[in-house]
């Protein structure tokens, strides 16, 4: 009798689940197949999809400590406020942490071998990232929820990856040549990029206003444009940017 008391909400909750799921997995398939020179293997994916769901974790922390201190010396009523925390705190906080946890589980792996893969790892680290924060999100709001960020944050946050591994993957093959320079300038642009893009989808989405609604769907459009073109133009001219055979190379010291 419980069983069946319990069924409609059990059945609820995994309608939820899939309809907060599903957009990041649709996603994460779809740059998985445009990896045309050597894709990568299921445990290297599984791999970055959970670091994504850590980065979420500590971008949590992250995001509670910086609110915390801006609440301190900046009033909420202030126009300083909200540009402070969209593009400081939340931006940073989330791609920072997305970056983190990318460049320590893929950058010595023997897998990243073409420019490509940094898409792919960002990517899946990015969505892993939405995977979890849309369930949250639809668990507290509901399925309406799940039909808005499937079409706004779930993409979004898959276009900040693209942004990400794109000049994650510059960075991976300029330290192999090298280019120690040009690498962590590459790497810090990783960062930026993608951050100043997130706080600038964050701050139109808060604005609240029907000018502003407007606003918002043009970036959305631009964004998804921009980042689809970039996936394909990158898979289109993907190479290969080590020597299999090559051992002397250090990659600690980069």
């Amino acid at each position: 009798m419980f069983g069946i008391l319990m069924a409609p909400i059990l059945t609820y909750n995994w309608i939820l689940i899939v309809a907060a799921v599903a957009p990041a997995i649709y996603l994460m398939v779809k740059v998985y197949r445009s990896d045309r020179l050597e894709p990568e293997s299921p445990g290297m994916l599984i791999n970055m999809a959970v670091s994504g769901i850590i980065s979420a974790l500590i971008a949590i922390v992250l995001e509670r400590i910086g609110s915390f201190i801006l609440d301190l010396i900046v009033p909420q009523s202030s126009g300083l406020y909200n540009i402070i925390m969209f593009f400081v705190i939340v931006a940073f906080s989330e791609e920072g942490a997305k970056f983190y946890m990318l460049r320590r589980r893929s950058w010595f792996s023997a897998e990243f071998n073409c420019q490509y893969d940094g898409i792919v790892y960002a990517v899946f680290v990015s969505l892993g990232f939405a995977l979890f924060e849309n369930i949250m999100y639809v668990f507290q709001y509901g399925f309406s929820t799940a039909l808005v960020r499937a079409v706004t944050a779930i993409p979004g946050h898959a276009s900040f990856g693209v942004f990400m591994g794109a000049f994650y993957g510059l960075a991976r093959g300029a330290a192999y040549m090298g280019l120690k320079a040009r690498s962590k300038t590459y790497r810090n642009m990783a960062v930026i990029i993608p951050a100043l893009v997130h706080g600038t989808y964050d701050y139109i989405a808060s604005m609240g206003t029907t000018f502003g609604s407007l606003i918002f769907v043009v970036f959305i459009i631009i964004l998804f444009f921009t980042a689809n073109h970039l996936v394909n133009r990158m898979s289109a001219n993907d190479q290969y940017i080590t020597n299999r055979g090559r051992s002397d190379f250090d990659w600690h010291t980069y």
